[in-house]
């Protein structure tokens, strides 16, 4: 026998139970669950526990309790689905609890606007940071979002109007399965009112919509510091560089000396579960990389002004690194970051002039490290009358190391 059994619970309460799962509470002599669950049965007679004591430390008490008690955890909807369950299963072993799910609030709400669900995206910003939202929008035409009272319906379409991303019906329900139940919709730009704080949102893409395919980006569509044809890592050595660095769908991803932002920009749009950290000196460079952050639709771009390493000092262990500049603190820079960088993680070095060159190679031998090494030699197309030539491009050292300790030398 199941020594905790985890029932899902709607907002309409006891109505909404299946006869076990009643039967399960009835004979319960512990229940645990959120004050508004636990308000479904004000005639219990055993022992009851909010998680409003703090979600971890009841969960232990729960652990302790099952040992001689007959215990029942209350959850919204299905305990499986951003709920208690797996923190509870976790805890206690899968052997030893028993799951009687109910309707997720995401299943109730694509019933409420009769529309199917199963090629909707489902994405909780309820306790977690909006940042990251739009870059991920970008890959769905269908959305459902889990909310709390920061991230409200009100607070996401400003936050998706802020990126300009538009083109989006916003359907809104509130107190799902309760008597207070209501569903609204809107624009983008016309949302307004007062919400529920117990709701989910729905986006629908308006426009037709067709996925994105993955490409490297011409330098032209990036703003760039000038002179010349702007501070940027030509598109050439972009590809090669992202290819190096072996970035993943959740990858943290340090880009140090990012100028106008271009491989944060492509970091970004890969890692899209992940986030990057977009370090640049100069106060005109940071500018331009926040202004192509928000023309790309990269809100998991995160950019500092400081210089490497000390700007680094607070910044989540990465999984991959791109040092485009040091300011002269190749070494110093190197080194934190191989100390940081998470195991199996890779570095790539771009150099332009012989000094850096010289720099980059120096310190990987120092810091025990034989890096891969080629030299990028570009030359694209340029039409002369009625002809074609060879525009060259400078030459780039790409320097590229995986951290596995000093073995590797």
């Amino acid at each position: 026998m199941a020594a905790v059994t985890i029932v899902g619970i709607g907002d309409e309460g006891c109505g909404g139970l299946t006869s076990v799962a009643f039967g399960k509470i009835q004979r319960a002599q512990v229940l645990v669950g959120g004050n508004r669950q636990l308000d479904f049965f004000p005639d219990f007679r055993g022992h009851k526990i909010s998680f409003q004591n703090g979600l971890m430390k009841v969960i232990s008490e729960i652990a302790s309790l099952c040992e001689e008690n007959n215990v029942v955890v209350l959850a919204s909807g299905d305990p499986l689905f951003y709920g208690v369950g797996d923190l509870i299963s976790k805890k206690i072993g899968k052997e030893h609890i028993e799951i009687l799910p109910n309707l997720s609030s995401i299943q109730l709400a694509f019933s409420r606007i009769k529309e199917k669900w199963d090629n909707c995206k489902v994405i909780s910003v309820h306790g977690r940071p909006i940042k990251g939202l739009i870059n991920k929008l970008q890959h769905e035409s269908k959305v459902a979002l889990l909310t709390d009272e920061e991230n409200s319906p009100i607070r996401i379409a400003s936050y998706l109007k802020e990126y300009n991303e538009l083109d989006w019906e916003i359907h809104v329900l509130e107190n799902l399965g309760g008597a207070n139940e209501k569903a609204s919709s809107f624009s983008v730009e016309n949302i307004k009112g007062e919400f529920s704080p117990l709701n989910v949102v729905i986006l629908k893409r308006i426009s037709r919509f067709t996925a994105p395919a993955f490409k490297i980006r011409a330098d032209e569509e990036f703003a760039k510091r000038m002179p010349k044809k702007g501070l940027i890592t030509k598109k050439e050595v972009r590809a090669l560089a992202i290819s190096n660095m072996e970035i993943k769908r959740d990858s943290i991803i340090w880009d140090i000396g990012a100028g106008s932002g271009s491989v944060s920009i492509e970091s970004a749009k890969i890692a899209i579960d992940g986030e990057v950290h977009a370090i640049e000196v100069d106060p005109e460079g940071v500018e331009i990389c926040k202004e192509n952050a928000i023309n790309f639709k990269t809100d998991n771009i995160n950019v500092i002004e400081g210089l490497a390493p000390k700007a680094l000092e607070d910044l989540p262990s990465p999984d991959c690194v791109f040092i485009g500049g040091t300011k002269g603190s190749m070494k110093e820079t190197l080194s934190f970051v191989l100390d940081k960088l998470k195991e199996g993680g890779r570095v790539v070095v771009s150099a332009i002039t012989l000094d850096n060159v010289s720099s980059a190679y120096e310190s990987f031998k120092e810091l025990g490290y034989f890096p891969e090494l080629e030299l990028v030699q570009v030359s694209r197309g340029k039409k002369l009358a009625h002809y074609m030539r060879y525009d060259a491009l400078n030459p780039i050292h790409l320097f590229s190391v995986t951290k596995k300790g000093k073995e590797n030398e």
